[in-house]
């Protein structure tokens, strides 16, 4: 009888045990992060958001669990992604770039979700205002400064003409990003002319075409010519047209130069509001989208000497070598 009692107060420990282990681990917070497409801005964008979470006392592994997933620029994928979140009923989403948050929006009005490396909330639907967004998502927006850039341009190509601007059509942050440098290049009396593409395919031929009728060359914080941009740089370089970038990524994988906005702190931010949410300390529908305070120049050396242009000498502090 006595070891029969032993056996069962074995047992029973065994089962608490194992009982509070499965509890611990239940209890742990669940973190989605959907990104569009794997390039340097996003990238650093989704390591600012992780290392917020990490210094405000949230580690993956020990007391949440993040799950991270890459779309690879394909809307099936962001689909199947978004459904799993949901499926899953993880804690909260951080959705990196606009066609991922737009997606997973449209899946779930209950999961909090946190967006980062948008251009324009509210024109890409997602939030009722930048200052009372009123549903489930808030985030950090990557506009961009257009005019300084516009600006950076006239002083790098002093006898420029003609800007091009190339942009995925789709894109609703680099639609709106197009309109606005339209109108910075009129207003400083240059003429404008553009080209679109829909997906990566169209790069190539899109660059061809019109390096043959600017001087130099625009591209705004769009996805697919950040992950194209060493197409871009192969048709420039024989060309030896300049071109300013939407962010430093950019200018690192074959532009000229940029001032633009530090993707990393933009994640960053993002993830303290991650946090309020975690806390319960707040919720997106009252939380302001948030702005970047810091931008940064770049200026790629070593394209500038293949292009033959020379850096004023105020702006040689910003050149990177590649």
């Amino acid at each position: 009888m006595k070891k029969t009692a032993i056996l069962v107060l074995i047992l029973v420990a065994i089962l608490v045990l194992t009982g509070c282990s499965g509890k611990g681990e239940a209890s742990k917070k669940s973190i989605g992060i959907i990104q569009y497409v794997e390039h340097v801005a996003l990238d650093s964008a989704r390591e600012g958001f992780i290392k917020a979470l990490s210094d405000k006392g949230f580690v993956d592994g020990e007391n949440i669990t993040i799950d991270v997933q890459n779309a690879q620029a394909d809307q099936s994928n962001l689909s199947t992604i978004s459904d799993r979140f949901v499926s899953n009923k993880v804690d909260l989403v951080l959705a990196i770039a606009t066609p991922a948050a737009q997606s997973i929006a449209g899946k779930t009005t209950e999961i909090p979700i946190i967006a980062t490396a948008i251009t324009d909330f509210v024109t890409a639907k997602l939030v009722d205002s930048n200052e009372a967004p009123g549903g489930n998502v808030s985030g950090t927006t990557d506009m961009n400064p257009i005019k300084e850039q516009m600006d950076l341009l006239v002083k790098l190509v002093p006898n420029v003409k003609t800007v091009g601007v190339i942009y995925t059509s789709s894109e609703d942050n680099s639609v709106v990003q197009a309109k606005i440098a339209k109108e910075a290049i009129e207003a400083l009396g240059l003429t404008y002319t553009e080209v679109t593409v829909t997906n990566s395919n169209d790069v190539q031929q899109a660059a061809q075409s019109i390096v043959e009728k600017c001087d130099a060359l625009y591209l705004p914080t769009d996805n697919v010519m950040a992950s194209s941009m060493p197409i871009i740089h192969g048709v420039t370089l024989q060309s030896k047209t300049p071109v300013i970038c939407g962010e430093s990524g950019m200018v690192e994988n074959g532009g000229l130069a940029t001032l633009g906005i530090n993707y990393y702190d933009l994640g960053y931010k993002a993830g303290l509001m991650g946090v309020k949410i975690l806390k319960g300390e707040a919720k997106p529908a009252n939380m302001p989208i948030e702005s970047a305070t810091k931008f940064d120049f770049a200026i790629n050396g070593t394209v500038a000497n293949e292009i033959g242009l020379e850096i004023p000498e105020d702006l040689t502090e910003y050149i990177i070598e590649q």
